[in-house]
């Protein structure tokens, strides 16, 4: 497992997303609603309806 490193931003939504999504996916709805950098080195939490899954998104330097 890939981890980071140092003091780390992280961010969550509140609302649940389409877990359909990919990484990608996941990455612009980060840009489109918030207008944040999804590849600034934050990690950005989503859920499911269901509340017992999530799915984060963090960029590590080489992919998401």
């Amino acid at each position: 497992m890939i981890g980071p490193s140092g003091a780390v931003k992280v961010m969550v939504a509140t609302r649940p997303v389409d877990f359909r999504k990919g990484a990608e996916g996941l990455a612009a709805l980060v840009k489109a609603e918030t207008g944040a950098d999804p590849f600034s080195g934050a990690i950005y939490v989503f859920r499911a309806k269901r509340t017992d899954r999530i799915k984060l998104v963090f960029w590590d330097g080489s992919g998401v």
